[in-house]
């Protein structure tokens, strides 16, 4: 009977919901005293059957207050799809459920911020105005939730909605009022709206005493999306730099000298210093793999370079020791033994740099390094290509050797003209960003 009923809440059945109560009218009832993962409520309010809802709510209203095994009730379901019809049923029945917090210490209407539901929110806050001050489990409010998951339109709504500016300072349990936290996400649309508007403080501090202004420049600045997300901020201070109460500190220093003076760099510098560690840090663990990388297949050329020495295609005159390739193919054999011994000398090279203690921490010599390991890997390709025309009378067995070669060779110039291409970007980026910082 409890999965006949389940079924009539997917479909959305009302007719057969009224079979199935005058087969057992303690249906219901059963329902809420047994042990079930979820009610039919909760499925025909996820699903939008708004007549299945309204039956359901009519015979047995208790059910709006039953959660699932998340704790959701059939609320927060109808809030996180929208189902605005079901969500006014709901309410009109219990409006205490607007209270209900689910495993994640989330109301409904939280989940109507995180899933951009506006006409959600414009019912749950109708109705009951106070649980926007509800704050979820990692501190923060419903406003730092339409940051988090990017939701203008939501953040837009309950900003000029409420009307509360402590709400709008509030902080998270990171100490990032709204605004900071999109500043750290480079919401720049969200930015753009919260200095514009009166309401936000855009001069407020964080936990660690920084403003929103303060907080972008310890970030690295690494498109013009910083840069115009700096330029937002400052417009936002100085829009309200007439205000008696604005905070004297390193924000409005830095707005009222336009960033130039050397007092300036130097608070800059400090305040990216934490930034620039964790960069550090990244660059130092992408170094270290490199070299890592670089040391094993060094290695590992050098040593079937030096094999090949010893035991070249044909082998060896048993008498001389001399190479039998040598005799036979004169030529081929010296393009062997030069592209052996730059294979050879290549990887050894790469090697004593490495265990050379030198202080190999710029980015630049890891690449000379990897370039020299191209010429290493190229020269190999060209040995085994020798090593395959002395040892094959097949032409055709020559002839797919040399297309092979030929596609080496057209690989190993788009891997450098990529290359190439990326360092000369890095460099007209810094150069961009260095006449911007000097203006």
């Amino acid at each position: 009977m409890e999965r006949r009923i389940y079924e009539a809440a997917i479909e959305g059945s009302v007719i057969y919901l009224f079979n199935l109560l005058q087969e057992d009218a303690l249906i219901l009832d059963r329902l809420m005293v047994g042990c079930y993962a979820e009610t039919p409520l909760h499925i025909a309010s996820m699903l939008g059957h708004l007549d299945f809802v309204q039956e359901l709510l009519i015979r047995k209203p208790e059910l709006a207050g039953e959660l699932d095994y998340r704790k959701s009730s059939p609320l927060h379901l109808a809030a996180a799809k929208g189902h605005v019809d079901i969500v006014k049923s709901l309410i009109t029945v219990n409006p205490e459920t607007c209270f209900v917090r689910d495993r994640d210490g989330r109301s409904p209407l939280h989940i109507a911020a995180i899933k951009g539901n506006v006409c959600v929110l414009k019912e749950l806050l109708r109705v009951r105005p106070d649980t926007a001050r509800i704050l979820t489990d990692r501190g923060g409010t419903v406003l730092h939730l339409c940051v988090r998951y990017n939701q203008l339109e939501a953040l837009k709504f309950l900003v000029e909605t409420l009307d509360d500016p402590d709400f709008f300072s509030c902080k998270d349990h990171d100490g990032n009022t709204i605004l900071h936290m999109a500043v750290a996400d480079k919401q720049v649309e969200a930015i753009k709206f919260l200095t514009t508007s009166t309401r936000i403080e855009v001069n407020a501090l964080n936990g660690y005493g920084l403003t929103a202004l303060d907080f972008n420049l310890t970030q690295s600045y690494r498109d013009f999306k910083d840069w115009e997300i700096k330029e937002l901020l400052i417009g936002g201070i100085k829009a309200t730099s007439n205000a008696k109460d604005i905070k004297c500190n390193w924000t409005v220093e830095l707005v009222g000298s336009d960033l130039t003076s050397h007092k300036n760099k130097t608070i800059r510098q400090h305040l990216r210093g934490n930034n620039l560690e964790n960069v550090r840090d990244k660059e130092d663990d992408w170094l270290e793999k490199k070299r890592s990388v670089l040391m094993v297949v060094a290695s590992l050329i050098a040593t079937v370079a030096f094999q090949a020495a010893l035991n070249p295609p044909g082998g060896v005159h048993q008498e001389t020791g001399y190479s039998v390739l040598y005799d036979s193919h004169r030529v081929t054999y010296i393009l062997f033994l030069a592209y052996n011994t730059t294979g050879f000398v290549s990887s050894l090279s790469i090697i004593l740099l490495l265990i050379s203690g030198l202080p190999i921490r710029h980015k630049c010599f890891v690449w000379i390094l990897m370039v020299v390991m191209w010429v290493a890997v190229t020269a190999m390709a060209f040995t085994y290509m020798c090593s395959i025309t002395v040892l094959t009378d097949s032409r055709e067995a020559n002839l797919v050797g040399l297309v092979v070669m030929l596609v080496w060779l057209v690989l190993m110039g788009i891997l450098l003209l990529v290359h190439a291409i990326r360092l000369g970007k890095l460099f007209m980026e810094r150069r961009t960003k260095a006449r911007i910082m000097s203006t």
